[in-house]
């Protein structure tokens, strides 16, 4: 009982002398790009809400700002500004940023009008096509190594509900496109009348991981473990699920 006693006022006096953990907040750039990440989406997208989540489950909180994608890239690589990355984004080879562990999954294809399937089984048989692509986007190491060494015709716009228009008119053979950005997109009211006449092509680019893009830095690598050690407590994948699979929502 004595033994318990002096245990339990250690252990109060230790809580005086060192105050609990101060809750911090992590300042992060995102873009429009339903269902992952927005502003008027519920809990502004799965990527965020699974973000969110893993920041939370340690004690932190999370403060997200919209801005198109370049900017958003852009922001989080300046040393005056308070954002410390942006996301969500996929892996690439950059000395600018480090990266966090997945915070979910992005199929990547091809959407093409249903009358005029592509047909391919190599990445490189996709040069006798035009595709189109949304400008700053990262797509495939393959793809993009075409298109910088001009053998893949592209054709760049600024969003994906451009290169759903310009596939739907016919302007370019098929764009480059998360799956689940598509089936987003086509059930929006400006661009239902034209899911008659598009689908994703059979075959996928890639089934690539989402990440958040932390800038490479002391502050940078102290919030990434931070942020891959809520990921690690909480279930990343049911979460994405509740969120993005559902409906007639296809991934495969």
């Amino acid at each position: 009982m004595i033994r318990w006693c002096l245990a339990l006022l250690c252990y109060a006096l230790f809580s005086i002398v060192l105050p609990a953990a101060r809750a911090d907040t992590l300042v992060l750039t995102s873009l429009l790009w339903p269902p992952y990440s927005g502003q008027q989406l519920a809990q502004q997208g799965a990527s965020i809400a699974i973000t969110r989540a893993a920041l939370n489950v340690m004690g932190h909180e999370l403060k997200v700002d919209f801005y198109p994608w370049s900017r958003a890239v852009k922001l989080a690589t300046l040393p005056s500004s308070d954002y410390l990355g942006y996301f969500p984004e996929y892996y690439y080879e950059t000395e600018k940023f480090i990266f966090s562990n997945s915070i979910g999954t992005s199929p990547l294809g091809l959407v093409e009008q249903k009358s005029h399937p592509l047909s391919w089984h190599y990445v490189a048989d996709l040069n006798r096509y035009t595709l189109g692509v949304v400008k700053d986007y990262v797509n495939t190491d393959v793809l993009d190594s075409m298109i910088v060494s001009g053998v893949q015709p592209v054709e760049a716009v600024t969003s994906d509900e451009l290169n759903i228009k310009k596939v739907a008119a016919g302007r370019v053979d098929a764009a480059v496109i998360d799956v689940n950005v598509l089936h987003y997109l086509l059930k929006q009211k400006t661009l239902q009348p034209l899911a008659d006449k598009l689908q994703i092509n059979r075959q996928l680019l890639a089934n690539k991981q989402l990440y958040i893009a932390f800038r490479n830095n002391d502050e940078g690598r102290r919030w990434r473990d931070i942020v891959d050690r809520g990921l690690a407590q909480i279930d990343v994948e049911a979460l994405a699920n509740d969120l993005l699979y559902h409906d007639d929502v296809v991934t495969e």
